[in-house]
């Protein structure tokens, strides 16, 4: 079993009208369609009641059990493998070290998110079950095994980390917090740590308090959008969708105060209409408050609104991620970058030199997320192939080696004027 599907889709050279990135012009979401009444809510599923008997994978070929949270949750096919409740093989390297764990309901996620595939939108298209949250599959498994496979052996458990992915759904708090409450009660979590991605448009204050006090020791928000505008063009108003800017940065302003610097943090997109300088004001802001910045590339998922645009240019993607590491982990500061008139960072603010050697070493090009074991830059969420192929790698989820190095470096302009001191 391979861990992703292949989608026939590949990142182009340039984006749209030939440009090394993706301009806000271009990258318009479709609206979208109305659902047949007997479709909505997950009615077909729930119509048919098929009751779920242990794991479920989407390539069953089989109509959707009636699985819900707390008791059922979903899981990335890396996380799966290396849980080791389903086999199969991943590219140059051995899975995952995050288990993330995704909440589940036949009617699904109540938004629209443009650029995703678990979008209310879908309801006539596919079970959602059946959907892929981002590229790869995910199995859905009883909550009480996941738990008794990991507190049979959590000292030797491959896993660094345990993260809980909240939906929007009207059950999505009470559940986040049974699931939380069963890891917990069988599992330390100063063992594996525990990681929230929240829904803040269903939360209040007292919610990202009462998760704190249970065990959770990061609590993130997927603002995904790195501007207001384009926030409410693909999670808004703009495609029939519930949330709202001001609403995740209260809910993000509240964590801030009560998890504390470095447990904070935000998913952001690139390449989904923003300029460069505009995700990069975004990472700053994050590190000027203490938080981090967790980096997808955009990849439009077959299914979504989104779906007929070019993924982010490598171009693109390559200046971002050195960039933004930068900021997180070097000390560098957005007022030292310089930008072209179309927002492309041009200068990163270092000598050469200094740069070479952070090129070289690789970390800033591996996956973005929340810390592992091994230091604070380099994730225990490694997602392997979350918004990539294996072909063209975007988020490393492997530390590079020097064949990748050429590669990035060639994405990013960049000439070897001297020999690569990998580490």
């Amino acid at each position: 079993m391979s861990c992703v599907k292949s989608q026939g889709t590949q990142p182009a050279e340039t984006g749209g009208k030939g440009m090394d990135f993706n301009a806000y012009d271009i990258m318009e979401p479709r609206l979208p369609g109305k659902t047949p009444k007997e479709f909505r809510n997950g009615g077909r599923v729930k119509g048919q009641d098929v009751r779920p008997d242990g794991m479920y994978r989407p390539d069953y070929g089989i109509l959707t059990p009636n699985m819900r949270s707390p008791e059922y949750v979903q899981m990335s096919t890396a996380a799966a493998i290396t849980l080791g409740v389903t086999t199969g093989r991943m590219y140059r390297t051995s899975c995952t070290r995050c288990l993330n764990l995704l909440l589940t309901y036949p009617e699904g996620c109540r938004a629209s998110c443009a650029y995703c595939g678990l979008a209310r939108h879908r309801e006539a298209e596919r079970d959602y079950a059946d959907r892929n949250f981002i590229r790869v599959d995910w199995p859905a498994v009883p909550m009480d095994t996941v738990v008794d496979i990991v507190a049979s052996d959590v000292a030797n458990s491959p896993f660094h980390r345990m993260c809980i992915s909240m939906i929007t759904h009207p059950r999505s708090d009470d559940d986040t917090v049974s699931v939380l409450k069963k890891w917990t009660s069988r599992i330390d979590p100063d063992a594996i740590p525990v990681s929230i991605l929240s829904n803040p448009t269903t939360m209040q204050r007292e919610d990202v308090a009462l998760l704190k006090d249970l065990g959770s020791d990061i609590f993130t928000v997927a603002l995904d959008a790195a501007t207001p505008e384009l926030f409410d063009r693909t999670r808004g108003k703009g495609v029939q969708s519930p949330h709202k800017w001001s609403k995740y940065w209260e809910i993000l302003m509240d964590a801030r105060e009560i998890f504390g610097p470095q447990k904070f943090g935000a998913h952001i997109i690139v390449g989904m209409g923003e300029t460069e300088y505009e995700v990069l004001e975004l990472v700053q802001k994050l590190v000027d408050m203490g938080g981090h910045s967790h980096m997808f590339c955009f990849f439009p998922e077959k299914g979504s609104l989104m779906d007929h645009l070019p993924a982010t240019p490598r171009d693109q993607w390559r200046r971002v991620q050195l960039a933004r590491y930068l900021i997180d982990y070097c000390g560098v500061r957005l007022e030292q970058m310089k930008f072209d008139d179309l927002g492309r960072v041009t200068k990163y603010g270092l000598p050469q030199g200094e740069l070479d050697d952070i090129i070289d070493k690789g970390i800033a090009f591996r996956t973005s997320g929340c810390p592992g074991k091994f230091q604070d830059d380099i994730s225990a969420c490694d997602r392997p192939y979350g918004d990539s192929p294996p072909s063209n790698i975007a988020s490393y989820p492997f530390q590079p080696e020097s064949k990748d190095i050429r590669k990035i470096r060639k994405q990013l302009k960049q000439k070897l004027d001297i020999p690569h001191r990998l580490v």
